[in-house]
């Protein structure tokens, strides 16, 4: 494709070299810059891509988009493209390339703080068990039809995106739903992706670490919605005091969802047990292998996204009583003596409340209810009292440990934590993972129950700067099996 071809939409300020040139390959490192390549040199917080442009050009980059340009410029070699916001410029250009590819399937974008993964993945099942074709991008995973990849973040960079969205439509996938995450919206990875519909789950206390402010991050989210066509839909859980927020401005067909008050569409729990939940939506009875109001929202979402994009009502109902929970949320794992373990992601104060709640509305008389939760190293500092003090009030027993501690001591995180309990508030404090999980199953008796909260799917733990193998739902069941559970 040439340079003429890519610039198609994108500001930039300035070109130096020609633009006929033939581009064959888009990177942001210049460790994987060839012949015929496009470097983009975008400032990171730890690397600014401008000090290798030159290294980019002696390995063959034919163009090269940035802000600011090095002294000596090869323009016999290399077409230098200037612009005020390489993001933006990153995302057009690679849209660019791949063809556009969002403008040939039905593109269906999940934001907020909890509920992303959960949502992104039933409309994946949701779409594929009434026969049609679709890709997902989420935390977990990502796939194109059946195909399986590797989740890096929960969303990749704009190139990456794009690729991947062309090979879905290679595949011949009609829809694709993706979690687009505060990060992603404001690095502007996700500009230029036209979407068929947008959803906002809620937005509790999160990645102030990056946003700074709960009002940064706020704005992070609504230009998600800011930036929507007038073709496109948007549902927001109006239960959240932001959901009509995000409405506010946008161009796209508004439409909200609720558990509490007057919506388009309504769900109310009828009943609920340990093996699910009879839900009336809109009116008409469905019973879901689901548990908890958080997981309520998330089918009613699932269900609203489904017709807005054209399905039969009736059809949708059945399927979604034929869906099952997504792995590593609220994931059951039943020992032999009736014990009971539930992994789930649940990483912040509100999705950890939401699931404690859930826990206390099914236990039984005489059960008892164990907590394993930590918090993440060099992550926002502020939530891990409030994990903390969460724990301990919902739960019988509290066990803190080590989520992802990263760089940081794993003393210190369960420190900052316990600022979050008060006397007499029955806890303990262990800092290796495994050994809590151990520990929690030792001092339970058959039938309670044990949650571990906070890395679900995860099968990893970072530790210093090592990615070392660690799940929690294996680790479990190896502790039940030891112990004859």
């Amino acid at each position: 494709m040439t340079i003429n071809e890519l610039l198609k939409g994108v500001e930039y300020t300035a070109v130096h070299g020609a633009t006929d040139r033939c581009v064959e390959h888009l990177t942001l490192d210049s460790r994987s810059v060839g012949s015929r390549s496009c470097f983009f040199a975008i400032e990171g917080s730890a690397v600014d891509g401008h000090n290798y442009i030159s290294s980019a050009v002696e390995k063959g980059a034919t163009m090269v988009v940035c802000k600011r340009l090095p002294q000596t410029l090869d323009t016999e070699r290399c077409t230098y493209i200037t612009t005020e916001d390489s993001d933006k410029a990153t995302a057009l250009i690679s849209a660019n390339f791949y063809g556009n590819p969002s403008r040939k399937l039905k593109v269906v974008g999940v934001t907020g703080t909890n509920g992303k993964t959960t949502i992104a993945t039933l409309l994946y099942d949701l779409v594929r068990s009434m026969g049609h074709q679709a890709g997902l991008i989420s935390t977990v995973v990502y796939k194109i039809g059946d195909e399986k990849i590797d989740s890096t973040h929960t969303t990749p960079d704009a190139i990456r995106l794009n690729a991947m969205l062309a090979q879905m439509v290679d595949k011949g996938c009609e829809y694709c739903f993706m979690e687009c995450s505060s990060h992603a919206i404001v690095q502007r990875r996700i500009f230029g992706i036209h979407f068929a519909g947008a959803l906002f789950t809620n937005l509790t206390h999160d990645h102030l670490d990056y946003h700074k402010t709960f009002a940064e991050y706020i704005r992070a989210k609504k230009i998600f919605f800011d930036e929507l066509s007038k073709d496109s839909f948007a549902i927001v859980n109006s239960d959240d005091r932001n959901g009509l927020v995000m409405l506010q401005n946008t161009a796209a067909k508004s439409a909200t969802l609720s558990l509490r008050s007057f919506a388009d569409y309504r769900c109310k729990i009828m009943e609920s047990s340990a093996e699910g939940m009879l839900l009336r939506i809109d009116e008409t009875d469905v019973w879901v292998s689901f548990l908890g109001r958080f997981n309520a929202y998330n089918l009613l979402t699932v269900y609203a996204a489904a017709l807005n994009l054209g399905f039969d009502k009736s059809e949708v109902l059945v399927h979604l009583s034929m869906l099952r929970p997504v792995d590593g949320r609220f994931d059951i794992v039943r020992a032999k003596d009736g014990t009971i373990a539930i992994i789930d992601y649940a990483h912040t104060p509100d999705a950890l409340e939401n699931l404690l709640k859930t826990v206390c509305e099914i236990r039984t008389k005489g059960q008892s209810v164990t907590v394993i939760c930590g918090c993440g190293g060099e992550r926002d500092t502020t939530k891990r009292p409030e994990m903390a003090a969460i724990a301990v009030k919902y739960a019988d027993r509290a066990i803190f440990t080590s989520d992802n501690p990263r760089s940081e001591d794993p003393e210190s995180i369960l420190r900052q934590m316990e600022e979050g309990v008060s006397a007499g508030d029955n806890y303990l404090k262990i800092s290796d993972r495994d050994s809590a999980i151990k520990t929690a199953i030792m001092l339970s008796n058959g039938g309670d129950i044990i949650v571990v909260a906070g890395k679900g799917h995860e099968s990893y733990q970072i530790i210093g700067n090592e990615r070392l193998p660690f799940n929690d739902k294996e680790r479990t069941i190896y502790w039940f099996s030891t112990f004859n559970r």
